[in-house]
């Protein structure tokens, strides 16, 4: 979706309204089996069962084990659902070849978009039953509850997100907005102007590079006022964006934050419960998109005609802000490309969470139990990471280095 939109900016090229609004209808319903699949998959065995269970029961099966059957099927169902309605329109759920430049290569036929407004209207009131879910399990459970706020899992960064001319989350079109620790805006930019606001530090040791705010430079991996570094995932968002553009998401939107203690929060374990907000927000706007007269217009392409150059497109993955930048020869053909995905964006916070939680919960005289490790690695979990995608390497290359280190400090052993 990314890289349409930034095709687009490369042809110069406006698609019609009925093509964004069908790119939309189509992103809104992955943005529903992603954040399904994250939270009973990855986040709920860690508040289901707990996260000093078994590891070999910690896990989705355990997690339909302990709610049940039926709501397990449910599940599995409405995952099903946003996949087929992605099919429905672009012909395969996965890896679709549908958005090309200046809209897409298929409409909605009424028939279809009615099975759609039918799967939307299930998949809202399934992400309620979710949030009412998280708030039997996880709120009413004061040890869950204290988990979160605890300083452990706090981390104190600056914000992003895709907001619309409201400054409500939107996940496909609008402008990036950054708040600082203190949730007040810090800069607000549309596709073309990333490179003003956004650089990227490496490090020798990473394949990944560490974005950070060009304003405040690279301050290292520091937290608190003045520092460059920011977080752009559900949480992020949240921060970043000033409400919902849908009614029911406002409603959890605003209790969450109620919960919490105001905004921006810096919680990162809330991030799961932000995660079910745009769920809902998701499905809400699915809904929406259902039920509008153009969608199912015919006017979905404009060829383009002009000399391809340079484009840039932004979009908010489930993991966090994307951006496509490409630049091409008159033909058409790239000459330079240059992605920031989800995770990059993520990338310092990451390695800062889990080193904060790690010294929160490891100590001496403290024995290392499974059950400590897992609540480790719950703050990576949080981020929904896909480093995959982020990863920067030349062809042919892969050299690791493994060093062992003493509890002094001394090397042991190295290669």
């Amino acid at each position: 979706m990314a890289s349409g939109k930034a095709n687009d900016a490369v042809f110069n090229v406006r698609i019609p309204p009925a093509a964004k609004k069908l790119r939309e209808l189509f992103y809104s319903a992955h943005f529903v089996h992603s954040h399904i699949a994250h939270f009973y998959a990855l986040a709920a065995p860690d508040f289901v069962l707990g996260p000093d269970a078994d590891p070999a029961e910690r896990n989705i099966l355990g997690v339909v084990s302990k709610v049940g059957l039926d709501i397990g099927g449910e599940v599995i169902k409405h995952r099903a659902y946003a996949q087929e309605i992605q099919a429905l329109l672009a012909g395969k759920a996965t890896h679709p070849v549908w958005v090309v430049p200046g809209g897409v290569s298929k409409g909605l036929t009424e028939e279809e978009r009615r099975k759609v407004e039918e799967m939307a209207q299930s998949c809202v009131k399934f992400a309620e039953f979710s949030l009412q879910l998280f708030e039997d399990v996880v709120l009413k459970n004061k040890g869950y509850v204290d988990l979160i706020l605890s300083e452990g899992y706090r981390l104190v960064t600056n914000y992003m997100g895709l907001v619309d001319d409201n400054n409500k989350v939107n996940f496909y079109d609008g402008k990036v907005r950054i708040v600082d620790p203190d949730g007040v805006e810090i800069g607000k930019y549309s596709p073309p102007e990333y490179l003003n606001y956004v650089s990227e530090h490496v490090e020798p040791w990473s394949y990944l590079k560490f974005p950070y705010l060009k304003q405040n430079g690279w301050t290292g991996f520091s937290e608190g006022k003045g520092t460059g570094i920011y977080q752009a995932a559900p949480l992020a968002r949240l921060n970043a964006a000033e409400g919902m553009a849908t009614p029911l998401a406002q409603e959890a939107y605003e209790k969450m934050y109620d919960t919490l203690g105001g905004k921006p929060a810096h919680a990162i374990l809330a991030a799961h419960w932000a995660r079910l907000v745009e769920l809902l927000y998701a499905a809400e706007r699915l809904l929406e998109l259902s039920k509008d007269p153009q969608i199912t217009g015919t006017d979905i392409r404009v060829i383009p005609t002009g000399t391809p150059d340079e484009g840039v497109g932004i979009i908010e993955a489930p993991r966090g802000t994307l951006t496509h930048h490409y630049k091409t020869d008159a033909n058409g053909m790239v000459t330079a490309v240059n992605l920031i995905v989800g995770t990059t964006n993520n990338h310092a916070p990451i390695y800062m969470a889990v080193k904060k939680a790690a010294r929160a919960v490891i100590k001496p005289g403290v024995e290392i139990t499974h059950g400590l490790l897992n609540m480790v690695e719950m703050a990576f979990r949080s981020y929904d990471p896909c480093f995959s995608c982020a990863t920067h390497a030349l062809f042919g290359e892969m050299p690791l280095k493994v060093v062992v280190y003493g509890a002094d400090g001394s090397v042991l052993s190295g290669r």
